[in-house]
C-alpha cells in the first residue's frame, strides 16, 4: 500500500508534487479523483510509494473540496504520511481541505510550509511572497476564478483550529531550536521558510518529535516540504538500505566551500578534511571510512584550503588528485557506496583512472557543465558518477548533483 497520499487540487501541480517525490526515490503515482476501493493503485503489490491525487477542486465549493478529500482519504485507507498539497500561490480551498485532513486524520497535527523556495515562492513572518512581492500584490490576487486577497498565510487559510507560527529566525537556530518549537501545543503550524535548507531542517525537527513523543503530522505544502518530510520520517522506499554517496573534492575555491556548506546543511553531508600535509591516501581512506560505517548517507573528503594569502605549493597542487583518487579506490573497496561525485576536472580523472574504467557513460546534464553518468569499464562498471568544475554553479550546484545521485541510486534499489 502506499507510503505517502498526496491530495491535489489540480492536474499540473499534482504531477509536479509527483515529481518531486519520484526525484527522492519514491515510486510515484498520479490518478484523478473519484479514488475507487478497487483502484490499481490501491491493489496490494502495485509497487506504489507516493500516490498523488488529484482532487480537481482548485475552483470548487469549499464544501466539495471537503468532500473530496475526505472520499480520498476513505478509500485511500490509513497511510504513515498524509500530504495537502497547496498551490503555490495559495488558491484554492486551503482551509476547507486542511480542515477535512484533519479531521479525517486521529491525532494529527498540520505542519503548513507553503514555501516553495526553487520556483521563489518564500514565507516570512507568516507572510507569504511570490518574486519577492507579498501574494496579495501577485497576480494571483488578480486571479478571475480563485482571487487571493491576503499575504498572511493564517488569513488565507482561515482554520478555526489553534494555530501558531514557527519565525525564520527560529528556522535559523536549527533543528533543536525547531523542535522545541513544535512542541508548543497547536492544530497548525505555519511555518517561514526562504531556502531548501529551511525545509530540511523543519523536517528533521519535525521527525524527531515523531520518534520521540509520537507526534503525528500532516504535511500542507506545495511540493517541496512534504517530499523532505517523507525521507526525514524514514518512509522513503529502501528507507536504511540505499547505499551512500561517496564525495570527493579536490577543488578549494570559496564557491566550492559554500556549495559544500549547503551540502552539510540541506543533506546532512560529512566530510573528512585534509590538509596539505596529510596527504595520506590510506589515512584519508581510513577516516573516510569511519563516516560510511557511522551511516553518514553522503559522506567524502574534501581539500583544507589554505590561509588567506599563503602561497600554493605547484607541487603538492600536482599530487592531490592522485591521493585523493588512490584514497577513492580504497575506500571503494572495502565499502559499499552506491554513487560517486567529484568536484574538480583533475579529481575526475585520477579518479576515474585509479577505479580501472575507460570512460565515463553520459546520462545527463544536471545543470551547465555539470555531468552525470556512469563508470564504464573496469570493476565498478557502472557506478552512478557525477562531476563538476570546481567555479560551476551557485550555492545549490552540489546539491543538485547528489539529489541526482540519490535518485538514481534509490530508482535501482526500488525498480521491480
Amino acid at each position: 500500500m502506499p507510503k505517502v497520499l498526496v491530495l491535489g487540487d489540480d492536474l499540473t501541480g499534482s504531477n509536479a508534487s509527483g515529481a518531486l517525490y519520484a526525484k527522492f526515490g519514491l515510486r510515484a503515482v498520479s490518478v484523478r479523483a473519484p479514488l475507487a476501493p478497487d483502484s490499481l493503485a490501491l491493489r496490494p503489490g502495485s509497487g506504489i510509494d507516493a500516490l498523488v491525487v488529484n482532487l480537481a477542486t482548485r475552483h470548487a465549493s469549499p464544501e466539495r473540496a471537503a468532500a473530496a478529500v475526505r472520499a480520498a482519504l476513505a478509500a485511500a485507507g490509513p497511510v504513515p504520511l498524509t500530504v495537502k498539497r497547496v498551490d503555490t500561490t495559495l488558491r484554492g480551498n486551503l482551509g476547507a481541505e486542511t480542515e477535512a485532513v484533519l479531521a479525517a486524520v486521529p491525532a494529527a497535527r498540520a505542519l503548513v510550509v507553503p514555501a516553495f523556495p526553487d520556483a521563489g515562492r518564500v514565507t516570512i513572518g507568516g507572510i507569504h511572497l511570490v518574486d519577492g512581492l507579498p501574494l496579495a500584490e501577485s497576480p494571483a490576487a488578480r486571479d478571475p476564478l480563485t482571487p487571493v486577497r491576503s499575504s498572511r498565510v493564517a488569513s488565507v487559510l482561515g482554520c478555526r483550529r489553534t494555530s501558531t507560527e514557527l519565525p525564520l529566525d527560529v528556522v535559523e537556530a536549527g533543528s533543536k531550536a525547531v523542535a522545541d518549537a513544535l512542541r508548543a501545543p497547536a492544530d497548525l503550524v505555519i511555518c517561514d521558510a526562504t531556502t531548501n535548507r529551511h525545509l530540511a531542517t523543519i523536517a528533521r525537527a519535525a521527525a524527531e518529535l515523531a520518534e520521540t513523543e509520537g507526534t503525528r503530522w500532516i504535511s500542507v505544502d506545495s511540493g517541496p516540504f512534504g517530499v523532505r518530510l517523507a525521507a526525514a520520517l524514514g518512509i522513503a522506499p529502501g528507507d536504511g538500505t540505499v547505499p551512500p554517496v561517496l564525495a570527493v573534492v579536490g577543488s578549494i575555491t570559496a564557491q566550492t566551500r559554500d556549495q559544500l556548506l549547503e551540502t552539510e546543511q540541506v543533506l546532512g553531508a560529512r566530510y573528512v578534511e585534509v590538509g596539505a600535509d596529510e596527504l595520506d591516501p590510506v589515512a584519508i581512506a581510513g577516516r573516510a571510512g569511519a563516516l560510511l560505517e557511522a551511516g553518514e548517507h553522503v559522506a567524502g573528503v574534501r581539500m583544507r584550503p589554505p590561509d588567506p594569502g599563503a602561497p600554493v605549493d605547484a607541487g603538492i597542487a600536482a599530487t592531490v588528485p592522485v591521493v585523493l583518487a588512490e584514497a577513492t579506490r580504497r575506500v571503494l573497496d572495502r565499502h559499499r557506496v552506491g554513487g560517486l561525485y567529484a568536484t574538480g576536472g583533475d579529481i575526475a580523472v585520477e579518479v576515474t583512472a585509479h577505479l580501472g574504467a575507460e570512460g565515463f557513460r553520459i546520462d545527463t546534464e544536471v545543470l551547465p557543465l555539470a555531468v552525470a553518468g556512469r563508470l564504464a569499464g573496469g570493476p565498478f562498471d557502472g557506478l552512478p558518477f557525477a562531476t563538476k568544475g570546481g567555479l560551476i554553479g551557485d550555492r545549490t550546484a552540489a546539491v543538485a548533483c547528489l539529489e541526482h545521485l540519490n535518485y538514481v541510486i534509490a530508482t535501482e534499489r526500488t525498480s521491480p
